[in-house]
Protein backbone atom coordinates (compact mmCIF):
# COMPACT_ATOMS: atom_id res chain seq x y z
CA UNK A 1 0.00 0.00 0.00
CA UNK A 2 1.61 3.30 -1.04
CA UNK A 3 1.84 6.39 1.62
CA UNK A 4 0.07 9.39 0.63
CA UNK A 5 2.41 12.29 0.78
CA UNK A 6 1.82 15.86 1.93
CA UNK A 7 1.84 18.37 -0.32
CA UNK A 8 5.22 20.45 -0.04
CA UNK A 9 3.23 24.21 -0.32
CA UNK A 10 -0.35 24.72 -0.13
CA UNK A 11 -0.41 25.55 -4.18
CA UNK A 12 1.36 22.21 -5.26
CA UNK A 13 -0.48 20.30 -7.53
CA UNK A 14 -0.26 16.34 -8.53
CA UNK A 15 0.59 15.38 -12.05
CA UNK A 16 -2.72 13.79 -12.23
CA UNK A 17 -4.47 17.22 -11.44
CA UNK A 18 -1.69 19.18 -13.86
CA UNK A 19 -2.24 17.00 -17.07
CA UNK A 20 -6.81 16.93 -16.27
CA UNK A 21 -6.13 21.14 -15.82
CA UNK A 22 -4.41 20.63 -19.51
CA UNK A 23 -7.08 18.72 -20.84
CA UNK A 24 -9.82 20.50 -19.99
CA UNK A 25 -7.67 23.89 -20.94
CA UNK A 26 -7.41 22.10 -24.43
CA UNK A 27 -11.35 21.44 -24.59
CA UNK A 28 -12.03 25.15 -23.86
CA UNK A 29 -9.41 26.32 -26.52
CA UNK A 30 -11.72 24.43 -29.38
CA UNK A 31 -14.41 26.28 -28.56
CA UNK A 32 -14.27 27.80 -32.22
CA UNK A 33 -12.25 30.58 -32.10
CA UNK A 34 -10.80 31.66 -35.51
CA UNK A 35 -7.57 31.36 -36.30
CA UNK A 36 -6.67 29.55 -32.82
CA UNK A 37 -4.59 26.81 -34.70
CA UNK A 38 -1.77 29.53 -36.28
CA UNK A 39 0.75 28.93 -33.72
CA UNK A 40 3.68 29.82 -36.63
CA UNK A 41 4.82 33.34 -34.54
CA UNK A 42 5.25 30.90 -31.58
CA UNK A 43 6.98 28.11 -33.49
CA UNK A 44 9.24 30.64 -35.62
CA UNK A 45 10.31 32.15 -32.30
CA UNK A 46 10.78 28.62 -31.00
CA UNK A 47 13.10 27.43 -33.71
CA UNK A 48 15.11 30.97 -33.87
CA UNK A 49 15.44 30.17 -29.94
CA UNK A 50 16.41 26.33 -30.57
CA UNK A 51 18.82 27.43 -33.26
CA UNK A 52 20.85 30.37 -31.05
CA UNK A 53 20.84 28.12 -28.26
CA UNK A 54 22.28 25.10 -30.44
CA UNK A 55 26.27 25.35 -29.94
CA UNK A 56 26.22 24.10 -34.13
CA UNK A 57 26.34 26.88 -36.30
CA UNK A 58 23.44 27.22 -38.93
CA UNK A 59 25.35 25.69 -41.57
CA UNK A 60 26.27 22.90 -39.12
CA UNK A 61 22.80 22.06 -37.96
CA UNK A 62 21.40 21.81 -41.75
CA UNK A 63 24.20 19.45 -41.98
CA UNK A 64 23.05 17.34 -39.38
CA UNK A 65 19.40 17.32 -40.69
CA UNK A 66 20.38 16.68 -44.20
CA UNK A 67 22.03 13.30 -42.80
CA UNK A 68 19.26 12.67 -40.57
CA UNK A 69 16.77 12.85 -42.94
CA UNK A 70 18.51 11.66 -45.98
CA UNK A 71 17.49 14.50 -48.49
CA UNK A 72 19.30 17.96 -48.78
CA UNK A 73 18.49 20.48 -46.22
CA UNK A 74 20.67 23.70 -46.62
CA UNK A 75 21.44 26.68 -44.41
CA UNK A 76 19.28 28.94 -46.36
CA UNK A 77 16.12 26.61 -45.02
CA UNK A 78 17.10 26.55 -41.93
CA UNK A 79 17.38 30.69 -42.19
CA UNK A 80 14.13 30.98 -43.86
CA UNK A 81 12.73 28.99 -41.57
CA UNK A 82 13.53 31.17 -38.54
CA UNK A 83 13.21 35.22 -39.95
CA UNK A 84 11.09 37.52 -38.74
CA UNK A 85 11.63 39.81 -41.62
CA UNK A 86 9.95 37.94 -44.42
CA UNK A 87 6.79 39.83 -44.61
CA UNK A 88 8.35 43.02 -43.53
CA UNK A 89 10.84 43.08 -46.93
CA UNK A 90 7.78 41.83 -49.38
CA UNK A 91 8.89 37.77 -49.39
CA UNK A 92 6.28 35.43 -48.79
CA UNK A 93 6.41 33.93 -45.40
CA UNK A 94 8.57 30.72 -45.33
CA UNK A 95 6.56 27.67 -43.40
CA UNK A 96 8.71 24.67 -41.59
CA UNK A 97 7.45 21.62 -42.78
CA UNK A 98 6.28 19.32 -40.13
CA UNK A 99 7.99 16.30 -41.28
CA UNK A 100 11.66 18.33 -41.13
CA UNK A 101 10.68 19.48 -37.17
CA UNK A 102 11.78 15.95 -35.45
CA UNK A 103 15.24 16.04 -37.29
CA UNK A 104 15.63 19.77 -36.53
CA UNK A 105 14.79 19.50 -32.45
CA UNK A 106 17.35 16.17 -32.52
CA UNK A 107 20.06 18.25 -33.90
CA UNK A 108 19.32 21.34 -31.75
CA UNK A 109 18.50 19.62 -28.65
CA UNK A 110 15.55 21.60 -28.22
CA UNK A 111 12.02 19.40 -28.04
CA UNK A 112 9.87 23.24 -27.24
CA UNK A 113 8.82 23.44 -31.35
CA UNK A 114 7.41 19.69 -30.87
CA UNK A 115 6.02 21.04 -27.54
CA UNK A 116 4.03 24.02 -29.10
CA UNK A 117 2.59 21.89 -31.74
CA UNK A 118 1.70 18.75 -29.45
CA UNK A 119 0.43 21.33 -26.50
CA UNK A 120 -1.95 23.18 -29.57
CA UNK A 121 -3.41 19.69 -30.53
CA UNK A 122 -4.62 19.43 -26.80
CA UNK A 123 -1.35 17.09 -26.41
CA UNK A 124 1.26 16.55 -23.32
CA UNK A 125 4.59 16.23 -24.39
CA UNK A 126 6.79 14.07 -22.24
CA UNK A 127 11.00 13.70 -22.88
CA UNK A 128 11.75 9.79 -23.76
CA UNK A 129 13.45 7.83 -21.19
CA UNK A 130 17.11 8.81 -22.22
CA UNK A 131 16.40 12.23 -21.93
CA UNK A 132 15.03 11.79 -18.27
CA UNK A 133 17.98 9.48 -17.52
CA UNK A 134 20.43 12.63 -19.13
CA UNK A 135 18.69 15.56 -17.25
CA UNK A 136 19.03 13.18 -14.06
CA UNK A 137 22.54 12.89 -14.67
CA UNK A 138 23.32 16.10 -15.20
CA UNK A 139 21.37 17.03 -12.43
CA UNK A 140 23.28 15.18 -10.19
CA UNK A 141 26.38 16.76 -11.26
CA UNK A 142 24.84 20.09 -10.19
CA UNK A 143 24.41 18.74 -6.90
CA UNK A 144 28.06 16.83 -6.64
CA UNK A 145 29.46 20.33 -7.82
CA UNK A 146 27.44 22.37 -5.57
CA UNK A 147 28.33 20.60 -2.43
CA UNK A 148 31.75 20.31 -2.87
CA UNK A 149 31.51 24.19 -3.46
CA UNK A 150 29.37 24.03 0.10
CA UNK A 151 32.32 21.96 1.60
CA UNK A 152 35.40 24.76 0.40
CA UNK A 153 33.30 26.91 2.00
CA UNK A 154 32.72 25.59 5.27
CA UNK A 155 36.43 24.80 5.62
CA UNK A 156 37.60 28.25 4.33
CA UNK A 157 34.47 29.69 6.95
CA UNK A 158 36.46 26.95 9.88
CA UNK A 159 40.00 28.81 9.17
CA UNK A 160 38.57 32.67 9.13
CA UNK A 161 37.28 31.36 12.52
CA UNK A 162 40.37 29.61 13.95
CA UNK A 163 42.47 32.85 12.93
CA UNK A 164 39.93 35.37 15.00
CA UNK A 165 40.43 33.09 17.81
CA UNK A 166 44.05 32.85 18.01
Amino acid sequence: MSKCRAKIYDKQITIYEYLQNLSEQSHLNTSGNAGQFNVITQLRASLRAARKGCPLSTPQIAGEMSHLLGESITKEMVYSWTRESDEINGRPGRHTPAEYLPAFCKVTGCNEPLIIMGRIAGLFVLPGPEALRAEIQRLDEQIKNAQANKKKRMMFLREIERGRNI
